[in-house]
Formats: C-alpha cells, structure tokens, sequence
C-alpha cells in the first residue's frame, strides 16, 4: 500500500510542476516534499520525477500518476454519495471534460441554471472531442462529453447529439484564393485555419475532396473557439466551423459555405460512472433533456 500523503505531495508536485510551488499548496516545506517523493521513488523502485523547470513526470510516473487520479476521482465519488458534498464547503465540485466547441456554443447555458440551484461548482477540463475520453479514464474528470460512443468499464455513455461542422471563409476570402475554383492547386495554395494538432476535422476533408494532406497547404492554429471563428473573419482563412456558432454570420453573409460536401457531422456523447453522485445526476437529466429537445 501506498502512504496516503507520499502520495499526495506527488500528484501535487506533477500538477503544479515545482516542489515550491506543491510545498506552498501544502503548506509545507519544500524538504518535506522532497522527503515524501523520494520515499514513494524508493518503494516503487523507480524515479517519478525529473528535477527539472518545470519538474516532468517520468513514464513510471505517469502510469502512477493515472492510477493515483483515478482513484481519488473514485474516492470523491463515493464521498459525494455518502455526505452529499464536502463538509468544508456548501457547495458540491464537478470535473466534466469538454471540448472547446461545446464549452463554447451550447454547454453552459444547458447547465447553469442547475448549477445555481443545486449549488454546484465545476471545473472544466478542455481536450478535443476525441480525446476527452482519455481524461476520463484517466481519472481526471467525474464526466466528459466526447465523440467516442463506448463507454469505459463501469461507466455509461448516452448520445447528446450531432454537431454539424461547415467549411467556411469571408466572401473576399473566396475571391481572393479561389478566383479559379475549388480545385486541388487552389486548395494547396490557400491557408487554412485549424485549432490545434489535435484537430482532423479540415485535414480529413481536404484528404478525402483533394487528397491532400495537412503538409501540403500552409494553415495557422488557432486554440480558441471564439478567436478561431475571428480569425476567419479577419481573412486569415477558411476552417471548419460549428454550424450553432456561425449561424447568424452566415444568415448575414459576413461568412460563406465554402465548399457544401465538406460538412461534416460529429456525435457527442455524455460519458459518466454508472454510481453517480446527486449532483452529477442533475447535470446527466438536464443534458439528456437537451437531447429530447433536439
């Protein structure tokens, strides 16, 4: 068995990335830190920690690290179950998992009246859809909303509904780099916008239409939701857009369906344990009446 506070010294020092920093959090020396890591790294045989700045979890670490979350997730559950809430706090915490676009357009507004009501306060996780589920088996989040349709052991997955994605640019955008057609030699030319490395939405469109690859054209990141749509405005590009956050620029014209069979449809997906606290239950009813409604 693990000692509880080695433990936690741990996890804090991989969070917060400096043995000052996880003392301060803890209210403890940074000698103490030291002391308690090091005798986790002599029971389990193996360094966890890089002393560098920031200080980097080792592949050992990592597995620990995940095992460690996972389980205090499941503690916090359970904890939830019995008392209700923490018993230093009126209020109830919720970890959810969520991609930019959902944060972005629909998922709060769904949600926060309950979370006035039932005195709930969350803490949000950001990944790509596709990725999200890995935060949950990771222990990182109690729920998340990811375009994985399985669920993990001894969890639930419930369909929300479709996101619909839609290529678009400005008019002038279109003028300017596909005076020509949409054709490949446009396509390789033109730059696109796309939100970070983990999203394949543009790149499978352009590979499937074009067969191009994401080296062949140039492209900017942009990792946010509300500066990526600016950024297309701004006629740094044409990306993939969520057709809820755009509607009213493209009912106004400011932006333009650029190419009709690249929409693309994602299912999003409410993943949670299948022993869920009260709270996380409000949250699970109120999303599944969203998808009723849809």
């Amino acid at each position: 068995m693990f000692n509880y506070k080695d433990c936690v010294a741990f996890i804090t020092v991989a969070e917060t990335g400096s043995f000052d920093l996880a003392a301060k959090k803890l209210c403890l020396s940074a000698a103490a830190i030291t002391l308690r890591v090091q005798q986790l790294e002599r029971q389990i045989g193996q360094t966890l920690i890089l002393r560098e700045r920031p200080c980097r979890v080792t592949h050992s670490g990592e597995i620990l690290l995940e095992h460690l979350l996972r389980q205090k997730r499941q503690e916090e559950n359970v904890l939830q179950l019995i008392q209700g809430k923490n018993l230093n706090s009126e209020f109830y915490k919720i970890i959810i998992g969520t991609n930019a676009d959902s944060l972005e357009t629909w998922l709060l507004p769904a949600i926060a009246e309950q979370l006035i009501e039932q005195k709930i306060t969350i803490q949000l996780r950001i990944d790509d859809q596709d990725h999200t589920h890995q935060l949950m088996e990771s222990g990182y989040v109690n729920a998340c909303i990811s375009a994985e349709s399985q669920p993990m052991t001894g969890c639930h997955s419930e369909f929300l509904f479709t996101m619909r994605y839609q290529m678009v640019c400005t008019p002038e955008f279109k003028l300017a780099w596909f005076k020509n057609g949409l054709n490949r030699d446009s396509f390789r030319r033109a730059p696109a916008v796309i939100f970070n490395d983990k999203d394949h939405l543009h790149e499978t469109v352009l590979l499937n239409q074009f067969g191009l690859p994401q080296s062949s054209y140039p492209y900017h990141y942009v990792p946010s939701s509300k500066s990526f749509v600016d950024a297309i405005q701004l006629g740094l590009g044409y990306g993939m857009v969520p057709e809820l956050q755009i509607q009213d620029l493209l009912d106004q014209g400011l932006l333009i369906c650029l190419l009709p069979e690249a929409t693309q449809d994602v299912d999003l997906y409410w993943h949670h344990w299948k022993q869920q606290s009260p709270q996380l239950k409000h949250i699970t009813d109120i999303l599944m009446t969203l998808k009723s409604s849809e």
